[in-house]
Order: C-alpha cells, then sequence, then structure tokens
C-alpha cells in the first residue's frame, strides 16, 4: 500500500473498524495489502484491519500434535485457519470422538469423572470438525510463507441443517460492507493548521522519512529538531512581519515539546528505542541496530538448543526477557517485534507457530 495513503498509525484507534474482529469475506482477506507503519496490520480501503470474523465450510483438514489446520470456504475463496489445541484437547487427541462419547448409563447420583469426560467429548465434537462441516473462526490475520491465513483465537463448529445461520451471516456482512467497510473513515479534524493532533502526525511522519531516507542507526534530538521548523513557519506566514516565526522561549518550548511527542510515538511502535534512560538523548533505530540484531539472534540461536524450547522455540516473552537481561533494559515488546518480523524476514530465524522462534 502506498505509504501515502495510510493513515498515521497514532489514529488508527478512532477507527471503530480496527477494534473489532471484521466479518469481510475471504477474497478480500486474501487481498489485503499489509500496511508499511506496522508488520501484520492490514488495510480494506482506508480501514486498518488486524483480526478478522469468518464463517465456512471446511474443505480440507491437517491435524498435528499441538494445532488443527482447516481450509475454510465461505464462496468467495479458501483461506487456511491454524486452530490451536489447549490442554485439553491435546490430551484426548489420540482418541476417537465417537468411541470417546459418554453414555447416559448412570442414572441418579452426581458422578464427576462421567460429567468430566462428558465435557471433553463435547469439547471435541465442537472443535475437530470434518469436511464439508460449517466452522466459524475469529483471529489474526497472519502472513505465512508468502501466503494469507488466520491464526484462531476462537473457533468452533455450528450447527446448521437448513443454512439459517449462513444467511443471516451473509446478510449482516452485506450490510456491514454497504454501511462501514466501503465508506471512508471520517475525521473531525480542527481547521487550524496547527491542531495539537495534525502537527504531531505530521511531525511523526517527517522523523520517519528523514530515518528512512538516511538509514542512520541512531541520533540525538537535536540532529532532527531542524526538520520541525516548516511546521511552525507554515503557520506564522500570515503573521505581521515584525514577528519572528521561530523566535523566543515559548515557540523553542513549543518545537521542543513537539518533538518530545513525535519521538514517545516513535519510542511506543517500536521503531526507535534508547539503551539508557540519561542526559545524554541517544535513541537507536531499531531495525538498524546491528548489536540489538546480533544479540536476539544469538539468543534464539543458543536457547532454541535447549531441551525446553527444542519443539517449540524461543517464545516472544521468553526472548524479550533475555533481551534485557543480557543486553538492553529499556528494549519494549514493540521494538523487538521489528526485529523478530526483520530477522524472519530476511530468514535468520523461522516462526514456529504464534510468537515463537526457532534457528534451524
Amino acid at each position: 500500500m502506498d505509504p501515502a495513503e495510510e493513515l498515521p498509525s497514532m489514529l488508527w484507534g478512532l477507527d471503530p473498524v480496527f477494534s473489532a474482529f471484521a466479518r469481510l469475506h475471504i477474497r478480500d482477506i486474501l487481498l489485503l495489502p499489509e500496511s508499511c507503519q506496522v508488520p501484520d496490520i492490514y488495510f480494506y480501503k482506508s480501514h486498518p484491519i488486524y483480526k478478522v470474523d469468518v464463517l465456512g465450510t471446511v474443505v480440507y483438514k491437517r491435524e498435528r500434535v499441538d494445532f488443527f489446520s482447516y481450509g475454510v470456504d465461505d464462496g468467495t475463496g479458501v483461506i487456511n485457519c491454524s486452530c490451536w489445541k489447549d490442554d485439553l484437547m491435546k490430551g484426548e487427541v489420540d482418541v476417537d470422538i465417537s468411541e470417546n462419547k459418554p453414555h447416559d448409563d448412570d442414572q441418579g447420583a452426581f458422578n464427576p469423572a462421567a460429567e468430566l469426560k462428558k465435557l471433553r467429548w463435547t469439547q471435541q465434537s465442537r472443535c475437530s470438525l470434518e469436511i464439508g462441516e460449517l466452522l466459524r473462526v475469529r483471529g489474526l490475520v497472519k502472513t505465512y510463507r508468502q501466503q494469507r491465513e488466520i491464526t484462531a483465537s476462537t473457533y468452533y463448529k455450528v450447527d446448521d441443517p437448513v443454512m439459517v445461520a449462513q444467511i443471516e451471516w451473509m446478510t449482516d456482512v452485506l450490510q456491514l460492507y454497504s454501511q462501514f467497510y466501503d465508506k471512508a473513515l471520517q475525521l473531525q479534524t480542527n481547521t487550524a493548521s496547527d491542531s495539537p493532533v495534525s502537527s504531531l502526525s505530521r511531525a511523526t511522519n517527517i522523523v520517519k522519512d528523514f530515518l528512512q531516507q538516511r538509514s542512520v542507526s541512531k541520533f540525538t534530538p537535536y540532529d532532527v529538531q531542524d526538520l520541525l521548523h516548516p511546521l511552525f513557519t507554515s503557520g506564522t506566514e500570515t503573521a505581521p512581519a515584525q514577528q519572528e516565526p521561530v523566535s523566543g522561549p515559548s515557540a523553542h518550548q513549543e518545537l521542543r515539546q513537539l518533538l518530545k511527542g513525535a519521538l514517545q510515538v516513535l519510542q511506543d511502535e517500536g521503531l526507535v528505542y534508547r539503551r539508557v534512560m540519561s542526559q545524554d538523548e541517544v535513541y537507536y533505530v531499531t531495525v538498524q541496530d546491528k548489536d540489538l540484531l546480533m544479540v536476539v539472534k544469538d539468543i534464539i540461536r543458543e536457547d532454541s538448543k535447549r531441551e525446553k524450547f527444542r519443539a517449540k522455540g524461543c517464545h516472544l516473552l521468553h526472548i524479550l526477557s533475555a533481551v534485557r537481561h543480557r543486553h538492553i533494559l529499556n528494549v519494549s515488546k514493540a521494538a523487538l517485534e521489528l526485529v523478530l518480523h526483520s530477522l524472519e524476514h530476511n530468514s535468520d530465524i523461522v516462526s514456529t507457530r504464534d510468537n515463537y522462534y526457532t534457528m534451524f
């Protein structure tokens, strides 16, 4: 997607679609362009989307120890859905559902063992589907090995013998498209050129462009402070000639405050970080910091050989804890996610499942 057409990430929360599980046609999910600002965020027209809700027929099934992989077809396309098993499901994975079905032989007293067996059978019957059955999936949109898929947070079989649920679903989806998805997001903006939201957004984008064009690995606020002067001069062109656009203590403080806000936005997004919180404000560009990239690679390489992480790989939170302990105390989760995404994009590491990484 063209970066100029993207809504700044700090404004995504103003779009109601961003906070909801978007009910999109699978065809549209497969064609969603990825954001240039944050990985694993996609856009349908002007709406940022990262989680979806789909209903469709199972057209293929693969079962692994830890998850089911279902191909879901809603009539517009087929998408792969990775549906992870919980501990209860893993304990029953080798048991045939038909053989595990509870019988109502015991009448009378409450039997905890029988009730637990009934609960397990019910869960298996709702989560272990066969080809031709109807499946509803809610989860995150991911791109794995250049293929779009859904990593399910919730999934279950839908009993719909006369297609009432499917007809109702298709009607609701068409209404959502016409009323929300196909309409451009309208934000109420201040007409003043120096409104806080517009100024902060423009300042953030200016600093981002500078970091991308120069490919710098670290910088100080003084290196980028002059880049924000046009935001003040353009807003004071109509002022009397005797007034200087950026002069005096108040103007300088306003400039510093705007720069501080822009750098805070970049830190929240993980694009930059500070190794040491000191008076010398030195910011490191996350994906350009070779030391940080090397530390993360070394941690994954060493810990993936341990018995504890050999099967699944290292979890994101484990890597974050190790990086903070061995290298940088102030690195954020958002910054680490960008590093992992960059390393995976360069095939230095591999994600074995959601938020788990290993190295071969």
